[in-house]
């Protein structure tokens, strides 16, 4: 990112845009003087570390600072946005789930907007963000974008806006899914007599650590599930009953379920 470029993050003290901003300083992408964060609340001790990080309330005035502009609020605060005339033509990222390119671009005033769907794990520097860019953004911007979300994991353009509606459900839940599991394996450990700090402990290191497998070893999930039914131990016995459980279907019935509210309208 260019030395003399700023960054203005609106909602830069909330979960994400506090886990982008300080992302983004901690590996040398932005210095402090190039970060401006608003919110409602004024300044917090989210960049205390960083004294040169300017924090504001007025969004006009980060858009008069800022030459990018990342949205990070709730996506029922968009209509309330207020960027100004300072604001109009910049480049924007939206990172508002169920907020269309169109009806970003129609309330800040800009054809260059590009939107991505982030989830809990940028945090830690382990989310996934797939992002969609507008007919107005250059392949320059294109490529600030990849590296600005690569500061809190791994990021993936993507050929079609309706896909960022399906990965709202599907990746944007981020530990939601995982924590379901977790928490119906944690209650049968339970029930069936083994103390709370030993449960908790296993059901964590066996999520965990098999998706950890799974990513080193880069094999379908399909194929390890297959291996482990034809190995006929007790993990087969068990895979069995919930794939006869339909196990499957449960699942998919709750994707559809999140990625019909996460479709926009496109007006």
């Amino acid at each position: 990112m260019s030395q003399k470029m700023v960054l203005g993050i609106v909602g830069g003290h909330g979960w994400m845009g506090r886990s982008l901003g300080i992302a983004l300083l901690e590996r040398n992408i932005l210095s402090a003087d190039q970060l401006v964060v608003s919110s409602r609340s004024g300044a917090s001790d989210a960049y205390c570390n960083w004294p040169d990080v300017r924090c504001v309330r007025d969004n006009r005035e980060l858009a008069a600072l800022a030459d990018v502009i990342v949205l990070s609020v709730r996506p029922q605060d968009l209509a309330g946005i207020d960027i100004g005339d300072a604001g109009k033509g910049k480049l924007i990222i939206s990172l508002l789930a169920m907020a269309s390119v169109k009806q970003v671009a129609h309330q800040l005033g800009s054809d260059r907007v590009v939107r991505a769907m982030p989830n809990a794990a940028a945090k830690i520097r382990r989310a996934w963000f797939p992002w969609f860019a507008a007919e107005g953004v250059n392949p320059s911007e294109r490529q600030l974008v990849q590296e600005l979300l690569e500061s809190c994991g791994m990021a993936r353009e993507l050929p079609a806006e309706r896909d960022i509606d399906y990965l709202t459900a599907l990746s944007g839940a981020g530990p939601a899914w995982p924590a379901l599991l977790a928490k119906a394996m944690l209650e049968h450990a339970q029930t069936n007599g083994i103390p709370d700090d030993i449960a908790l402990e296993a059901v964590m290191q066996t999520l965990v650590g098999g998706s950890q497998l799974l990513e080193h070893l880069g094999s379908d999930p399909g194929d390890m599930v297959e291996r482990l039914i034809n190995y006929d131990g007790t993990t087969a016995k068990g895979l069995s009953e919930m794939i006869n459980g339909r196990l499957s279907d449960v699942v998919k019935h709750g994707l559809d379920a999140a990625h019909r509210a996460a479709c926009s309208p496109r007006k």
